[in-house]
């Protein structure tokens, strides 16, 4: 299967507005799972307020935050798929470029050392594409998560030692949700990176924290923390918007790889309540939108 340049092109910049005006139906179920269990009265009058921003955005085809956040493109090639990859890059970047300047939407991205801002919503490296493959016959598929700073701002590196084991994993992870407080504007996904190295690391808490809610991390053992944080989390009594609850996260998710013998690195990366993503799916039979 040949992919079509200009298709992938306005792909992306559909992508882009979808993410930021509807959210995922898992998401919107984490709402209505987390103010069903809340038992602080103001706790429950935030969630409210939440949900009722969800419903007048989508109604009213508005954006569901004014943060367009760093615009994050992962994109997966099927084995039988033809495309040029630097030629694909930079559809999804002229996708990116058309999506705030047609739309319009506001540009949260800025040079790192001048912040400039080009009103593009790219820079050097930015938008961020992760290109990986897969197995999947004549299937390509492009997901986009716009990633904003309140959660971005609240990521976490430790450099733990084997010695130190699964506790100081927890201790970790409870640590910088507290540090986090309100500041992730929650209830939050806690996206977990445990193992390979300070980078892969760090990218695995990325990919933990805009996983759907209700998936599981594949290895036996990381599923069964993330039922034990989970719980954990939701007892520190931060809350929805840092303003005391019990809905502090919607869960936390891990993603793990081996690392070495002397080394046990963890990570934390957040994702807000408005933990937007939209995705592409290209097939001989055309392209179709999901999340």
């Amino acid at each position: 299967m040949r992919i079509d340049l200009k298709t992938v092109e306005e792909t992306a910049r559909e992508l882009y507005i979808r993410a930021l005006k509807i959210l995922p139906p898992d998401i919107k179920d984490g709402f209505v799972r987390l103010a069903a269990q809340e038992t602080a009265p103001t706790a429950r009058n935030v969630l409210a307020t939440m949900l009722t921003n969800i419903r007048v955005a989508e109604d009213t085809d508005n954006l569901l935050c004014q943060d367009t956040g760093v615009p994050i493109y992962n994109v997966v090639i099927g084995s039988a798929v033809a495309v040029d990859g630097h030629a694909l890059k930079q559809a999804i970047r002229r996708g990116c470029e058309r999506a705030t300047r047609e739309y319009p939407l506001r540009s949260s991205v800025v040079h790192p050392l001048t912040r400039k801002n080009e009103h593009t919503s790219c820079g050097v490296e930015v938008p961020v594409i992760h290109i990986d493959y897969s197995a999947m016959p004549q299937t390509l598929l492009i997901e986009m998560i716009p990633k904003g700073s309140g959660s971005e701002n609240n990521s976490f590196l430790k450099m733990a030692t084997p010695a130190e084991g699964i506790d100081a994993i927890k201790t970790f992870v409870i640590d910088c949700v507290l540090a986090a407080g309100g500041k992730t504007c929650p209830p939050t996904i806690v996206g977990v990176g445990i193992g390979g190295t300070s980078d892969l690391c760090v990218a695995l808490a990325k990919r933990a924290a805009t996983r759907a809610l209700g998936s599981r991390c594949g290895d036996a053992e990381g599923a069964q923390l993330e039922v034990q944080l989970s719980a954990a989390v939701n007892q520190l009594g931060v809350g929805p918007q840092g303003l005391g609850g019990d809905a502090t996260a919607f869960a936390v998710h891990i993603e793990l790889a081996a690392t070495h013998i002397t080394m046990n690195p963890v990570a934390v990366n957040m994702q807000c309540h408005s933990a937007r993503r939209a995705t592409a799916t290209f097939t001989p039979a055309g392209v179709s939108y999901g999340f």
